[in-house]
């Protein structure tokens, strides 16, 4: 449960993103982000009541692995996860904002669930149908179909419904029976690959002038003041990426006016160890480009990151079945034993109901 004190929330000017966290969490519906089971209020404190997870964050999953960072087989776990999540985010309108391995929870199965939404900025999407395989330009305005509109939890379909590399995409938008179907040749008598229909959502025209984010991940158009979109949740997907496997964030300064100047003008560099694959290094290196509008996914979104070579071989419509690379041991929660003040001994209250479970406040 999340517990929020109102008083404090008032004085930091934040009750706004509190009231824009719950609204988020009511319209979500996917099997890697969090599902609010209730919300009540009382005098002081606004509470929030979600699925409890056991397996704590993914920093402190990080520090507890030998030299403090994941393999890459693992890290690619991760990541996909989270990748769909944000992919599903951005779908419904919804920048993120606040990546970090903090706000990664790990379930009681192992597999992850993304976090804390108050941060999260919410805008219109287009919703475009995109019958080319080019990963350029031409590729997104070419035989598509786009509709603008608001994210609304009613209107969205489902995670699975919309899932661009679905196996079940392609009979959407096919209508010839088998008997009818030959395969094209070009003019040198070579078969033509026909391209997959697949459905790009990304909030493209999203923008804010908002400070907002931790400083080792901010991207450099919100430091620069320059205004920012949906692409700042793309540059710190790849911070993000870059620390699972290397154990640190690539430019982490002295303090946080260093890191913000390393942010915006030093280049990216790799640690001579450990060695990671040349896939993972060239999937760092397009995502944290310094200019948005030339960074991976800047149209495309998700569509263009989950094509990378990094993703090879990864089934998006079964990673939700893949097996985690840690599964958290079994939690046993402990109820806190309340002594009674020496007035109230002599009731007939029974002891088993002076048990209370302890709850964080945030």
């Amino acid at each position: 449960m999340k517990v929020m004190d109102k008083t404090a929330l008032a004085s930091r000017k934040k009750l706004l993103r509190a009231q824009t966290e719950r609204e988020i969490l009511q319209c979500l519906d996917h099997p890697f982000l969090p599902t609010l089971y209730s919300h009540f209020e009382t005098e002081k404190f606004s509470c929030l009541v979600m699925e409890f997870c056991p397996g704590g964050d993914l920093h402190t999953l990080r520090q507890r692995q030998p030299g403090k960072r994941f393999t890459e087989q693992a890290a690619k776990f991760y990541v996909a996860e989270v990748l769909l999540a944000m992919e599903y985010l951005h779908m419904l309108g919804i920048v993120y904002r606040d990546l970090k391995p903090e706000n990664v929870l790990v379930r009681d199965d192992g597999h992850v669930m993304l976090s804390d939404f108050d941060l999260s900025l919410r805008c219109t999407v287009s919703l475009s149908i995109v019958r080319s395989t080019n990963l350029g330009s031409e590729g997104l305005s070419k035989n598509s179909v786009s509709c603008s509109q608001q994210p609304s939890c009613i209107q969205q379909p489902s995670c699975i419904s919309m899932a661009p590399t679905s196996c079940f995409g392609p009979r959407f938008f096919s209508s010839k029976s088998k008997k009818d179907k030959k395969p094209k040749t070009d003019n040198n008598g070579n078969h033509q690959v026909t391209p997959l229909p697949e459905l790009v959502a990304e909030p493209t025209s999203a923008r804010s002038m908002s400070f907002v984010g931790t400083h080792e991940y901010l991207a450099p158009e919100i430091i620069k003041g320059e205004g920012h979109g949906s692409a700042v949740d793309w540059w710190t997907f790849g911070i993000f990426l870059y620390e699972l496997l290397f154990g640190k964030t690539p430019f982490k300064g002295s303090g946080n006016r260093a890191t913000l100047f390393n942010v915006v003008g030093q280049p990216l560099r790799f640690p001579e160890s450990p060695v990671v694959s040349f896939a993972a290094r060239d999937l760092i290196r397009s995502l944290l480009v310094k200019e948005p509008q030339h960074r991976l996914a800047y149209k495309r979104g998700a569509t263009e990151i989950k094509q990378h070579a990094f993703f090879e071989g990864v089934n998006w419509a079964l990673v939700r079945c893949a097996s985690p690379p840690e599964i958290p041991k079994p939690v046993e929660i402990e109820p806190v034993n309340y002594a009674p003040p020496p007035a109230a001994a002599s009731t007939s209250v029974r002891s088993d109901q002076s048990n209370y479970l302890e709850f964080d406040f945030f």
